[in-house]
């Protein structure tokens, strides 16, 4: 029996020819690798830390307005002497809680608007910027803290009652109870607010092409079983019922 009876057959596909239908072959000329993420506009690193420093600094010197506003508006605890003791005028009062609930609220608004003003200025800052803003609220809080103290009544109370003379109220010192709650609340509120407004309406970045124009052309749109006509990369066409193809009537 020869060769050629049908015992012995030749490879479909030369050894050194690639499968044109192997997958994992290269696509064919004219497609092109997905963008990279990001974009051309976002600042580098060392943008990113020269606007997080300013960031920083600018929040925490809006502390000195927070501890002016908080003296002005946190309610005075009244103080009287008898000559020998000092006691409160009004045992029952709660003007030290009011102290502590005045700088809460300033601190949390103050945290809405540095969070407003960086998202709104920085629509593009990063993790760092971020950071720079948490940082900055705690230092502004700090530095409002310890102005209020300072241009507020004097901390020597004995000196202060000697002074005015005995039977005459005079203010207790600013104080804070809460310092770390009192603190906190500036950055916290800070954060939550630069989250939120940043997935309202912070830069959309592009989504990518993932398949490019030659890959379309030669597999067919995802999804797709492939190009019409049995091409590359899809199913054999199917011959119609009235088509000749060995099958007729007799």
């Amino acid at each position: 029996m020869a060769w050629h009876d049908g015992t012995v057959t030749a490879p479909l596909t030369p050894p050194h020819q690639p499968n044109p239908h192997d997958p994992w072959q290269s696509p064919p000329s004219g497609s092109h690798l997905a963008p990279a993420y990001g974009s051309p506009d976002d600042p580098d690193t060392a943008t990113e830390l020269r606007q997080a420093a300013v960031v920083l600094v600018l929040v925490a010197l809006a502390g000195i307005a927070l501890g002016v506003l908080w003296l002005w508006l946190a309610p005075r605890v009244p103080l009287v002497s008898d000559g020998s003791a000092v006691f409160l005028e009004n045992s029952e009062g709660e003007e030290a809680i009011g102290a502590d609930g005045t700088f809460v609220l300033l601190a949390a608004v103050f945290g809405v608007l540095s969070a407003a003003a960086v998202a709104w200025r920085l629509r593009r800052g990063g993790v760092v910027v971020v950071v720079g803003l948490a940082l900055g609220g705690v230092l502004g809080s700090l530095l409002a803290w310890r102005v209020g103290i300072w241009l507020g009544p004097s901390s020597d109370v004995v000196a202060r009652a000697r002074e005015v003379g005995k039977g005459v109220v005079f203010d207790a010192p600013l104080e804070l109870h809460a310092v770390v709650v009192a603190v906190l609340v500036w950055p916290f509120v800070a954060l939550a607010v630069h989250v939120l407004l940043t997935a309202a309406f912070g830069v959309r970045e592009p989504e990518p092409a993932w398949v490019g124009e030659g890959w379309t052309s030669y597999y067919g749109q995802p999804g797709a079983e492939g190009p019409p006509g049995g091409g590359p990369g899809g199913p054999p066409p199917v011959p119609s019922p009235g088509s000749g193809g060995g099958s007729g009537a007799s």
